[in-house]
């Protein structure tokens, strides 16, 4: 599917069209591929309240890039319902002339108390991480051993709402490839479209090897024996998720292929973290910062210059070259639960 053309493009010819903003680097869950006990136990050190950004500062950077061509804005974490009176940041951002679309990707602990008043206050969609429907592995997968009810509430309450509700799988060979068929089955009943995402690399402290992905090719092959399934069109240019649909139906499931299948060509995010970091690929090493020339004065069109010549010098694609041997790969990378998903 061709993009249409856009006035700011990167090095290879990507629009930003996409904004997922953290709001915070807190989380109440540890998961194994992203936030160890290990690493991040009970001494961890979050940021403080004073290095985030504020709301009126999101709103004012959202603007900004709804200026340069965004569209989209999905609000991440860490887990973004730990940022307290969430709601009022949304309605902030709905407010913004250009925005088409606003999500959020959340563990959905929190989800069924805050649904409602999410929807009301301008939330179109959102994606709920949920890893197996078996207790013992969902408990030993988020580290905290909480439930899959509390999730599955959750995801009801969502729905009731009225919100759009997605579900992610991240799918470890070894650890969860046995729920597969049986999250399928699940999320084909209740009518919510289920993404299984190859096990990624992202950040340092995952112990991330090769060995434990799950190529999305085999996980289409062991859905189809059960339930055949046929391909479906990408709805959009930068879709991420190979579609298929369930033959006979319309309801789907989705596949991230990060690792086998990449899709950095057609990358059109920017990321920005919660203390306002911007980065232009999920694997980077560093950030860029916008916090300082919000706190010190930069005029709207001098921070939206100073976007525009960052993404235009954008080059990422790490996802290709991650199975290339490429020279100096292997590198540190900001953590997902820094950075957002």
């Amino acid at each position: 599917m061709q993009e249409p053309t856009h006035p700011i493009v990167d090095k290879l010819q990507r629009p930003l069209r996409d904004l997922r903003m953290s709001v915070t680097d807190q989380c109440n869950f540890r998961c194994r591929y992203c936030m160890p006990e290990e690493i991040f136990g009970p001494d961890y050190k979050f940021l403080p309240k004073e290095k985030l950004l504020t709301f009126e500062e999101l709103t004012r950077i959202t603007r900004i890039f709804v200026s340069l061509g965004v569209e989209k804005v999905r609000i991440t974490g860490g887990e973004p319902l730990m940022r307290k009176e969430l709601p009022a940041l949304i309605r902030m951002i709905r407010e913004i002339d250009g925005v088409k679309d606003i999500a959020m990707t959340t563990n959905g602990s929190l989800l069924a108390k805050h649904a409602k008043s999410l929807k009301e206050a301008g939330l179109h969609r959102v994606t709920v991480s949920l890893d197996s429907l078996d207790d013992d592995r969902f408990g030993q997968m988020n580290g905290r051993g909480f439930k899959v009810s509390r999730v599955l509430e959750g995801i009801d309450a969502a729905a009731s709402a009225g919100l759009q509700v997605k579900v992610n799988m991240v799918v470890q060979k070894g650890t969860n490839d046995q729920d597969v068929v049986p999250m399928a089955k699940y999320f084909r009943e209740k009518g919510h479209i289920l993404r299984f995402i190859e096990y990624m690399d992202v950040g340092n402290s995952n112990g991330w090897r090769l060995d434990q992905v799950l190529p999305s090719h085999e996980l289409v092959a062991r859905i189809h024996r059960e339930m055949p399934i046929e391909p479906v069109k990408p709805n959009h240019y930068g879709e991420v998720a190979s579609r298929y649909r369930y033959v006979g139906e319309e309801r789907e499931i989705g596949l991230i292929s990060s690792v086998t299948q990449a899709f950095c060509s057609t990358c059109t995010r920017a990321r920005l973290s919660a203390e306002g970091q911007l980065y232009s690929c999920l694997f980077a090493s560093a950030g860029t910062d916008l916090r300082a020339p919000l706190r010190e004065g930069w005029s709207d069109p001098q921070i939206r210059e100073f976007i525009r010549d960052y993404w235009s010098q954008r080059k990422d694609r790490y996802s290709e070259e991650r199975l290339s041997n490429t020279p100096g790969l292997k590198k540190k990378k900001v953590e997902m639960s820094h950075i957002g998903g």
